[in-house]
């Protein structure tokens, strides 16, 4: 079966948009960080949020007008996607298409509000607005409702690469004929105790910059927003081939894993790959992955652009390789140590002919996964 993207749209700590974004990266701009902080800890953290006016223009809707942030990043970059792929869904189209929402984190700053107020101030405080919010298919629930989509909508919860996974299910779910079509989106809200958490796991870094492949690694920055990607029977991009996934145990086993991984992926003509290194030890497993099988390839990373957003981070990695391979260009690596021994990107807009790329995504909570586009 071919299966293509139609259309794609996020939601960044560099705007949204994906004409706009891609040429903010282009020209080598990166997000710039704020601190957030909680009333009762000393303790502050950076994140990369997305800017207020990127959703200040959403259609009026019953849904949106309490909804959750993450619901929001997720509506903007659905509806994004369809308006860039020019379709407007009517009866039959909502009938024929798939929702597929991927998260990780989802509403954790929304329980940690419901039960606080619960124990502070009695169950009876407690805002049953609030609550639904809570839960993780509730981007999921607002999105299908606003588009209008009736048929099957699913919610996937994974770590960083739950964005790939969530394309391989829209893959398996297409080989039924009765679906034309399936929007993947991805979105995370940052939040203190997200930070928090990553922190007291050793693998948040205290201010920018995110320094890929640095040994020893430094660490990363979490950042939001959303992603979308429409796929369909048609279209500009294709998926060659996605990897169902796989998973770790332990730290040491992530290189030998990715290499597998890759190994299924690589192509003769593979040139390109995007990478979801983010200063923490998934970057060795990338890196080692990389040189054993594709050592000639120019590599991509991200996140010191966009921070780890988790959730929509793998979705973020197929757009920009769907807009590398349209375009011929490729950002800058920023922040790149000279120890890498790869061949990363080079000068701002730096031309490319790959044919193909590879997107891989190694996530620090033990899931890795990847896929193959062409153009």
């Amino acid at each position: 079966m071919s299966l293509r993207i139609a259309g794609a749209g996020w939601i960044t700590p560099l705007g949204r948009g994906v004409k706009d974004v891609w040429e903010r990266l282009l020209r080598g701009e990166e997000a710039v960080a704020q601190t957030i902080s909680e009333p009762l800890e000393k303790k502050k953290y950076p994140v990369f949020p997305v800017p207020s006016d990127a959703v200040k223009d959403l259609p009026p809707h019953s849904r949106l007008r309490r909804a959750s942030a993450i619901s929001r990043f997720a509506a903007a970059a659905g509806l994004d996607a369809l308006a860039d792929s020019g379709m407007k869904i009517d009866a039959e189209i909502s009938n024929r298409m798939a929702l597929i929402f991927a998260v990780s984190n989802g509403g954790v700053i929304y329980t940690k509000r419901f039960y606080h107020d619960v124990v502070t101030s009695g169950a009876q405080s407690a805002s049953p607005l609030l609550f639904p919010e809570t839960v993780f298919n509730a981007p999921a629930s607002h999105l299908a409702a606003i588009l209008g989509i009736t048929g099957a909508s699913y919610t996937l919860v994974g770590d960083g690469a739950v964005g790939i996974l969530a394309i391989k299910m829209a893959a398996d779910l297409m080989e039924n004929e009765t679906l034309d079509y399936c929007l993947v989106v991805g979105a995370e809200e940052a939040d203190w105790l997200l930070c928090d958490a990553y922190h007291r796991w050793r693998l948040l870094k205290s201010k920018p910059p995110i320094e890929p492949f640095h040994e020893p690694p430094r660490g990363m920055i979490l950042s939001e927003g959303a992603g979308a990607v429409l796929l369909a029977r048609e279209g500009a991009v294709q998926i060659d081939k996605i990897h169902p996934g796989a998973n770790f145990s332990r730290r040491e086993e992530a290189s030998e894993q990715m290499t597998r991984i890759l190994s299924d992926l690589a192509a003769a003509k593979v040139e390109m790959i995007v990478a979801s290194a983010n200063g923490t030890f998934v970057d060795l497993a990338e890196r080692n992955a990389v040189l054993h099988e594709i050592p000639e390839a120019v590599v991509y990373a991200p996140k010191p652009a966009l921070g780890e957003s988790v959730g929509p981070s793998a979705i973020w990695q197929v757009i920009i390789a769907a807009q590398a391979l349209r375009t011929k260009r490729l950002p800058p690596l920023l922040h790149a140590n000279s120890k890498v021994a790869l061949h990363v990107s080079g000068p701002a807009g730096e031309k490319i002919s790959a044919p193909s790329a590879i997107v891989l995504s190694c996530s620090v909570n033990q899931q890795m996964a990847g896929l193959r586009l062409s153009i």
